[in-house]
């Protein structure tokens, strides 16, 4: 299973489509909040199975502030992160995590790129496609499981 992710897309949708061309076939997106109306573009014109929540900038939003997926056997843990602190460390989401036994957590927040393994968790924040930080382009992630394993990249615009 092929799964783009994405997260503070801000309503870039040409980023969305850029994204999505440069991510060749997958089977599904996540989308990590901020805007999650960009979720239903995804899902609308791409006819694509998302599972999006909501951030600190979707106030209206109908979309949770997390959701826990199982796929493949594993548990992916996708939440905006504003909620957890992340700015100020990821403490709080490892807690909830663990507390789920998720395998893996998505979020995003910080708008900053990372991938790394804390507790026997796998961390992917994707970055954002629309206000990068820290002078970075634009980036998203890829996560792919197969065969009980599961490896993710972070790709840029």
């Amino acid at each position: 299973m092929r799964i783009a992710v994405f997260s503070d897309t801000h309503g870039f949708l040409q980023s969305i489509d850029t994204a999505l061309e440069i991510a060749g076939p997958v089977d599904l997106v996540f989308h990590a909040g901020d805007i999650s109306s960009d979720a239903d573009y995804i899902r609308e014109a791409y006819r694509y199975r998302v599972y999006g929540v909501s951030g600190n900038c979707d106030t209206f939003s109908d979309y949770p502030g997390e959701r826990l997926v199982k796929l493949e056997g594993k548990k992916i843990l996708i939440t905006h992160g504003h909620a957890y602190r992340v700015k100020y460390g990821y403490d709080k989401l490892l807690n909830r995590a663990k507390e789920l036994s998720a395998d893996v957590v998505v979020f995003g927040h910080t708008h900053c790129p990372e991938i790394i393994k804390a507790k026997g968790v796998l961390i992917i924040n994707p970055g954002s496609l629309a206000l990068p930080r820290r002078g970075e382009r634009p980036t998203f992630g890829i996560l792919e499981i197969s065969e009980g394993e599961i490896k993710s990249s972070i790709n840029e615009l």
